[in-house]
């Protein structure tokens, strides 16, 4: 059984016990959280799309911590001008472990 769910602009196919990383969300360490965007779901091979969300379908996940991402370099030049910028950016995200998919 698995589900597709939306969550911070982005979508992910989830099954139960999966880790995943995804944008932060304020949640405590060791909450329960619940994602009721789901799009698709399938079980025991039929598979059940919503117009735009499955209607009483829910994802229940455990928060396993906070964090943030690698560092990336964002760096602008221009040519012959002398402008040169460095700047960097680590992403914050949460990552959850998928509990419970219920239709």
């Amino acid at each position: 059984m698995y589900a597709i769910i939306e969550t911070g602009g982005k979508q992910y196919k989830v099954q139960e016990g999966d880790v995943l990383f995804i944008e932060k969300i304020e949640a405590e360490d060791g909450a329960t959280v619940t994602f009721d965007k789901v799009l698709a779901v399938s079980s025991e091979g039929s598979v059940t799309f919503g117009r735009p969300l499955v209607e009483n379908a829910n994802v229940t996940a455990k928060v396993l911590g906070q964090g943030k991402a690698k560092k990336i370099i964002v760096f602008k030049y221009k040519a012959k001008k002398g402008y040169r910028k460095k700047q960097g950016h680590r992403q914050p995200f949460t990552k959850v472990q998928i509990e419970k998919i219920s239709v």
